[in-house]
């Protein structure tokens, strides 16, 4: 089974071959096609200055009606820092089994946590959160295995203790189980 196409919608400023990449494994991973695209929209009415965030509801709300195409998944990522009300921040949201979903990479870089910049461990968390986003958007649920991408994630150390894959399981879910993963 062919899953619906995938858009990536980078809102900010991002590198071209960071994005590209980013695009080449979420498409490995669901075996479909990525369509990359750059937006430079102003997010300031999603800013609660009493929080010093951005309401993650209001933008993904805003994604989808601004974006989101008919036969595919549209996700944002964005650089701010993201809250809903009733969490401190997150990592990123999706409709469960609808057309959106929103990542930022606020809350992934080392340097947010007084450690040394790696960028090398900063894609791999942006690619963890976009392929975890993106499966909720396709009607994953949280899974329960260790290493899935589909394991919740509380803290940003979460994320760095599952694989950018998902499991077996979550595979056959979605009728895209690959025998060499």
């Amino acid at each position: 089974m062919k899953l619906p196409g995938i858009t990536l919608i980078a809102i900010g400023y991002f590198e071209r071959k960071m994005l590209d990449a980013l695009a080449d494994e979420v498409s490995n991973e669901y075996h479909t096609d990525v369509y990359l695209r750059e937006e430079f929209k102003d997010l300031s009415p999603f800013f609660d200055p009493a929080r010093k965030q951005y309401n993650g509801n209001a933008l993904l709300k805003e994604i989808e009606s601004q974006y989101a195409l008919e036969n595919r998944k549209t996700i944002a990522l964005v650089t701010v820092d993201l809250f809903i009300p009733i969490l401190t921040y997150i990592f990123g949201q999706a409709y469960l089994n609808g057309r959106t979903g929103i990542a930022s990479m606020y809350r992934l870089s080392n340097e947010r946590y007084g450690l040394p910049r790696n960028d090398e461990l900063l894609f791999d968390r942006c690619v963890k959160e976009l392929v975890h986003e993106l499966g909720h958007a396709y009607g994953l649920i949280h899974c329960r295995t260790l290493r899935c991408v589909m394991l919740s994630s509380t803290y940003v150390e979460d994320i760095d203790q599952k694989s950018m894959h998902l499991c077996m399981e979550c595979q056959k879910i979605l009728g895209i189980h690959d025998h060499k993963k």
